[in-house]
């Protein structure tokens, strides 16, 4: 049995992957972390009633801003489990308040360190794996080139975009340095952007959601996910993946 591990996974993006997964019919035991356990049980309900999750789905509570939270997913799931074959770090946040200090501590604590320090817990069950993938999820947003490009729309700025792009952009910087330290290993990092899609991360009122209505689907964004699962994404090892391409960092 393969075991997938999704962080923030019971909304947005996470869920869009979590129910996307559990839809293979190759084995594929879903492992779905949220903050809130409730909200992944409902989440893990939403899926089963629409006839997926064959090969097991399993509600961890992981609070990605929490050193004990994460050292207990990471035991939970090694007694459960013992390996894991697919870690994706997909929990993040965008604030806009309530003030800049708060802003920058709370977002990168969470797009950031969390991610950090989640891959450092569960590394130990990803190198028992035979064919592991360290996933990060990014943000075309982290641009440097992209928002130097005159007529760029991230050349449009809102209160806490800053503090989010920084998070993604040194996110970058942590993929790629973890490729570095395990490249003589079987695990095989990547980061990816999911595009602007529906979810929670701008708010939960459906104008935050759809984020005026520009927002597309998140089922793009893991299917995604699968072609870089599947090996098909192999020679964007070293960039920044996007469903088209890749992105400029």
């Amino acid at each position: 049995m393969s075991y997938r591990h999704v962080t923030g996974a019971n909304s947005g993006v996470g869920f869009a992957i979590a129910k996307e997964l559990a839809a293979e019919s190759n084995g594929f035991h879903v492992i779905l972390a949220g903050r809130t356990p409730s909200k992944v049980e409902s989440a893990i309900t939403e899926i089963k009633a629409i006839g997926r999750g064959a090969n097991g789905l399993t509600a961890l509570q992981l609070d990605v801003t929490d050193q004990n939270s994460i050292e207990k997913a990471a035991s939970t799931v090694r007694e459960k489990f013992g390996h894991l074959d697919v870690l994706i770090n997909n929990a993040g946040i965008a604030p806009s308040g309530p003030d800049l200090a708060t802003i920058f501590h709370t977002t990168f604590t969470t797009n950031l360190v969390g991610p950090v320090l989640v891959s450092a817990a569960f590394r130990s069950l990803l190198l028992a794996s035979q064919a592991p993938y360290s996933i990060y999820i990014g943000s075309e947003t982290s641009s440097i080139g992209k928002i130097t490009e005159r007529g760029s729309n991230l050349r449009v700025t809102t209160a806490g975009s800053n503090a989010y792009r920084a998070s993604k952009s040194a996110l970058n910087m942590i993929a790629m340095h973890e490729q570095l330290e395990l490249q003589d290993t079987a695990i095989k990092v990547r980061i990816m952007s999911p595009g602007l899609v529906v979810s929670n991360l701008r708010g939960t009122s459906e104008q935050a959601r759809s984020a005026g209505g520009y927002a597309g689907d998140p089922t793009k964004s893991a299917r995604l996910i699968l072609s870089i699962l599947g090996g098909e994404r192999d020679e964007d090892a070293s960039a920044l993946i996007v469903t088209d391409g890749v992105c400029p960092w």
